[in-house]
């Protein structure tokens, strides 16, 4: 007699990416927002956003595996491209509306941003709490790191940095060949589920 036994399937995690189109990203968001187009095209259970001076879900604007179609209707999506930023303000309303109820639980979450926000530090140190708490692992990817002699000084920056899993560059091709690997891997790993 044999035993005929079934193996569990592998299920990716959800992978949550939050970009941020302030004026101050203006030079990267435009590649940036490539690297989105091509996590969410055709793969399953990857989620998009812009944060600015509010959270606009791109999900759905990006899935077409045309280039051009895509980025023309994330432009149009956005409408607070090259403004302020209010990272704090928006990653709370990720939180409140998709984060943590359900989007963001167990998930890999993908933070492009510089770091400079106009918001309190506090409301950016409570949202990154409560995000950590829900996700996987937290990515932050920050263009100007790979700046010689950079430091973390900017308020946002260094109110989010105690909730960040991975500290990333993201001002070059190896860099964003380094982020997808380690995030590839990432969603491949063993189910950690936590609450916000």
């Amino acid at each position: 007699m044999r035993l005929a036994r079934t193996r569990r399937g592998v299920k990716p995690r959800r992978m949550v990416l939050l970009l941020d189109v302030s004026g101050s990203m203006e030079s990267y968001a435009r590649a940036l927002i490539r690297f989105l187009h091509a996590s969410v095209a055709g793969r399953p259970r990857v989620e998009a956003f812009a944060l600015g001076t509010h959270l606009t879900r791109l999900t759905r604007e990006l899935s077409s595996r045309d280039p051009d179609r895509a980025l023309t209707a994330a432009g149009e999506a956005v409408t607070d491209w090259s403004g302020g930023t209010r990272l704090g303000d928006g990653l709370r309303d990720f939180n409140d509306e998709w984060g943590c109820r359900g989007m963001a639980r167990g998930a890999v979450v993908v933070i492009l941003s510089d770091g400079w926000d106009r918001g309190d530090p506090a409301e950016m140190d409570e949202q990154m709490r409560r995000l950590h708490r829900a996700a996987h692992r937290v990515v932050w990817v920050n263009p100007l790191k790979a700046s010689p002699g950079y430091q973390p000084l900017a308020r946002g920056m260094a109110a989010a940095l105690p909730h960040v899993d991975d500290f990333l560059e993201g001002h070059s091709l190896e860099s964003l060949e380094i982020l997808a690997a380690l995030v590839l891997g990432l969603r491949h790993a063993g189910a950690r589920f936590g609450g916000c």
